[in-house]
């Protein structure tokens, strides 16, 4: 009998319908910030990717998901590339494979990302 006080049954009302619309606010706020801080920026990458991937031209050097690196010959087909590996050995290759550019054409793009961040202004520190 310590436990169970009849207060508690008494105290019990009706949800109102006002009630129930408001428990799904905090839901919908956590998709919303899912969403700005995790969807969206997935989906940029995916498309910048894509867009990589379908720009792909003779005499771009690439690196594939399995750690390959050579130069395109050819990017004729839409499925499949023939990368040179080495003088002499060329492989085909499939597009989706393909995870980055690499030499000359991925300094370019780590050029322009090194200097953005050192546009920003640096902090002095004083020496004691």
């Amino acid at each position: 009998m310590l436990f169970s006080s009849p207060a508690y049954a008494q105290a019990a009302t009706a949800a109102t319908p006002e009630a129930g619309a408001m428990s799904f606010v905090p839901l919908i706020l956590i998709f919303l910030v899912f969403y700005i801080l995790l969807i969206r920026p997935q989906q940029k990458k995916m498309r910048a990717m894509e867009a990589m991937i379908t720009a792909l031209k003779k005499g771009d050097e690439i690196i594939t998901s399995g750690g390959i690196v050579g130069k395109v010959i050819n990017a004729g087909d839409e499925r499949e590339l023939l990368v040179q590996i080495a003088d002499g050995v060329q492989i085909r290759v499939m597009r989706n494979t393909v995870a980055g550019l690499y030499g000359a054409a991925a300094a370019k793009n780590s050029d322009v990302i090194s200097t953005e961040k050192s546009a920003k202004p640096a902090r002095n520190k004083k020496s004691a």
